[in-house]
């Protein structure tokens, strides 16, 4: 095909990469660990820790995940905020030859089951603020090892047990757990499996770039997440096309490995996950927001040092332009303020680069892509309002529903082919046969038009997906939970367009006792849905718009729905 877009690539930005050049991603970690050994590689509440350090501390963790008998493909669940144990313990698992299966600390009961069922994952590495939600579900799984660990863990003597203290007893961020200790399923502290695996020697694992590096859960249409099967060759190729496409940018820094990239997204979401591997790649190092939610605690820590990329969603964009203090910043060293996770408001954007002189750069990508798709030049000096170009050996082609591509201009579903896009869904046939199209493209659900430049502009999209700060969420899923609720008789779930949120969810109900209350149901999904995914507006019906087969039509709830 005509690739018209690499007419507008910047100049040093190559049409295609080459993942070749590594073995395995576990190749590209150590190879980067031994180069950048002195160097730091996060910063996290002023506690840095190096490349040395990451390269001891995951080798002796990968060390002891060898010696309980894991087989060689193991699922090892990642269920860890931005600290530095979540760095430790993905390469720890990447280079004992296992696969990591990254989990939202944030989910409910249900939601994990599901996820440590589905991927048949044997064993788990949780900040024990999360234990009570293990401790309802694992005796339903197959997990056998849990390795649990504290806030402080990795954050030096005095200061790690302080900070443990404050977020078990003044805070009180850790609610009363009892996992089981028994023949089944045994319980290890993190510093413990840390100090046993520290005697131990790390095989070399037998990594392939066929290898399965990641299963990376994302919203299915069925109701139930499915796991993005991610191979060492995905998160390599990923890696060195963001490597390429952000260089421009970044070469006024000079040496790459004083970059200081702000990991404020979270790192088991693919889009930071992504970046993660770009700083370990560059030898740069990013400065961990455990909670990004706190906007004050935010902006002090970007007052501590000069900082070179922002990669945030639309959402966090907003927030921060909001604060009081944001605009006393020095933003003289912002090189990249990357935009990704759900669409960019123009108003937010204009507002961006007003305050700090940045313009925003706008992507898109999914979790089946490595997060890597489409991104507007680095060097843009003002927002376009489309997704950007194809990056290196990327292809985007815009076709119907017979898999046919469509002449340019016209309307119709972004598909996109390169190494970075995923092999399948994890043991899912039928959705697989979906997701390809017969020339090998994935389908993507997003409706687009490309421009003879090659820029990309979504103006709708295929699935029902609700996009809620930068999170994928299914109707399916909420419908079938909110279904289960004492009171509800039928519903539908549908977004609507919210300034904070990019959209914000709104459920239909019809009941079936009449004494249900907006407050009934909103308990109910607070206790089976994690935030991002509870309904913002409810509103009671005595009937829903349906197709004359019976299915409800939620194009036409959205519309009544904007219109109110």
């Amino acid at each position: 095909m005509d690739r018209i877009w690499l007419k507008h690539y910047p100049d040093t930005v190559p049409a295609e990469i080459d993942p070749e050049q590594y073995g395995s991603l576990t190749q590209l970690l150590e190879e980067s660990f031994r180069r950048f050994a002195d160097k730091p590689f996060s910063v996290c509440m002023d506690v840095w820790m190096s490349y040395g350090e990451l390269d001891a501390l995951s080798t002796a963790l990968g060390a002891w995940l060898q010696s309980r008998g894991l087989e060689p493909g193991a699922r090892v669940a990642i269920m860890l905020p931005n600290i530095p144990q979540f760095a430790v313990t993905m390469a720890a698992v990447l280079r004992a030859g296992y696969t990591c299966v990254n989990v939202n600390p944030l989910y409910t009961a249900r939601e994990l089951e599901h996820q440590l069922k589905d991927s048949g994952a044997s064993a788990i590495v949780i900040l024990e603020n999360f234990a009570h939600t293990l401790q309802a579900v694992i005796d339903k799984t197959e997990v056998k090892e849990v390795v649990l660990t504290s806030m402080g863990d990795l954050l030096g003597g005095l200061k790690g047990a302080w900070v443990t203290f404050a977020v078990r007893h003044l805070v009180k961020m850790v609610p009363a757990y009892q996992l089981p200790q028994n023949d089944r399923c045994s319980v290890t502290p993190f510093s413990k499996a840390l100090a046993q695996g520290r005697g131990r020697s790390l095989r070399a694992a037998n990594n392939t770039l066929d290898s399965i590096a990641f299963l990376q859960y994302t919203g299915g249409t069925t109701g139930l997440s499915k796991g993005a099967v991610l191979t060492h060759r995905n998160i390599v190729a990923a890696t060195l096309q963001a490597d390429a496409w952000f260089r421009p940018a970044l070469a006024r820094v000079g040496d790459p490995t004083k970059i200081n990239s702000i990991a404020a997204l979270p790192l088991y979401h693919i889009f930071a996950l992504t970046l993660c591997m770009l700083a370990i790649r560059q030898g740069s190092h990013m400065t961990l927001i455990p909670n990004p939610r706190d906007i004050g605690k935010f902006i002090q820590v970007l007052k501590k040092r000069t900082f070179h990329m922002l990669p945030a969603v639309n959402t966090l964009f907003n927030a921060l332009l909001q604060h009081p203090e944001f605009k006393t910043l020095d933003f003289s060293h912002l090189c990249v303020s990357q935009a990704g996770g759900m669409a960019a408001a123009e108003g937010t954007a204009r507002a961006w680069q007003e305050a700090t002189g940045s313009a925003m750069v706008e992507g898109w990508g999914m979790s089946e892509t490595c997060a890597i798709g489409t991104n507007n030049p680095v060097t843009s000096t003002s927002f376009s309002g489309t997704i950007g170009l194809p990056l290196p050996s990327i292809d985007i082609a815009i076709k119907d529903d017979a898999g046919q591509t469509v002449p340019q201009g016209q309307s119709g579903e972004i598909c996109i082919k390169g190494p970075n896009v995923m092999t399948g869904y994890y043991q899912q046939p039928a959705e697989n046969a979906k997701a390809f199209t017969a020339d090998g493209f994935m389908r993507t659900g997003d409706i687009g038009v490309m421009d003879e430049k090659g820029y990309t502009r979504i103006i709708d999209r295929k699935k029902d997906m609700i996009l809620v700060s930068g999170f994928n969420v299914f109707p399916n899923e909420l419908e079938q939970v909110i279904s289960l609720c004492p009171g509800v008789l039928e519903c539908a779930a549908v977004g609507v367009p919210d300034a904070k949120q990019g959209e914000a969810i709104k459920i239909f109900i019809v009941r079936k006792d009449p004494a249900l209350t907006e407050d009934d149901v909103l308990r109910y999904c607070r206790d089976n849905l994690t935030g991002y995914k509870q309904p913002k507006f409810i509103e009671f019906r005595t009937d829903l718009p349906k197709t004359n087969v019976g299915k409800i039509l939620r194009r036409e709830l959205r519309s009544s729905a904007a219109a109110h």
